[in-house]
């Protein structure tokens, strides 16, 4: 049986995922895999071109980063950063266990993995001269936002 969720976003879903106490959302971002599509979303995110570089690039990762490891210190969720071979799942059943949870974001995970991470070259004269994926692909931070949340079947523990 299809859940609310499932029916709603039916159109964007591909295949499924059955666990009774988590449910995963692995974005897909067409914009965001071809050099042009990721010149357009800049421009619909920034206005135009401008600062399209990867000195801002940079910067608008890092600022992420910073925000949110403020938000979760000043929120008082933990932010964990893993190493590689931690099973994410495991930590957050453990900290589950051992923590007296209220619903909603109750953990993040913070891992590095290779990703998709564009190299914006500029010409001699200041304007883009191309945009290509950097080979082989950077490790980049990844984000598990782990949730606590009744109504999709997982509750306190205590």
């Amino acid at each position: 049986m299809r859940d609310r969720f499932s029916e709603h976003y039916e159109d964007l879903l591909e295949g499924s995922y059955d666990c009774v106490d988590r449910i995963v959302l692995n974005a897909y971002f067409p914009m965001g895999v071809n050099e042009g599509g990721f010149r357009c979303w800049w421009r619909l995110l920034t206005g135009s071109d401008k600062h399209l570089d990867n000195a801002h690039l940079m910067r608008m990762a890092g600022r992420f980063s910073r925000r949110l490891r403020a938000w979760a210190a000043a929120h008082k969720v933990p932010l964990v950063d893993c190493a590689a071979g931690e099973r994410k799942h495991a930590i957050a059943e453990e900290y589950l266990a051992t923590q007296e949870v209220r619903p909603g974001l109750f953990m993040i995970l913070v891992f590095r993995s290779p990703a998709l991470v564009w190299d914006v070259q500029m010409s001699g004269t200041g304007k883009i001269g191309n945009i290509a994926a950097k080979k082989p692909w950077p490790y980049v931070n990844h984000y598990h936002f782990q949730i606590l949340d009744p109504d999709w079947g997982i509750s306190p523990s205590k």
